[in-house]
């Protein structure tokens, strides 16, 4: 009979940074060009108007303008309404 605990290698001790994805700017408010709308896996918001979408499909601000999100045939879609102060 063995006297020691066999010494095997723990099968958990492993955990992943978080990614903090979600919806990083709201309905109605203001962006500018560049800024992070929101952060996702997948496509489950669309990029509409005014709006990219990057490689890790996060959708960002073309332009200024203010943020909608419509609900249709496409699903959810994310434009960017510019504002026309002039």
């Amino acid at each position: 009979m063995a006297h020691k605990k066999g010494l095997g290698s723990s099968r958990n001790g492993r955990d992943s940074n978080p990614k903090m994805l979600g919806v990083k700017v709201f309905a109605g408010e203001a962006v500018t060009g560049g800024e992070i709308i929101v952060r996702q896996r997948g496509s489950r918001f669309k990029a509409g108007d005014g709006v990219g979408m990057g490689k890790d499909d996060t959708l960002f601000a073309r332009a200024a303008g203010k943020v909608e999100f419509t609900t249709g045939r496409r699903g959810r879609v994310v434009t960017v309404v510019p504002d026309d102060a002039a």
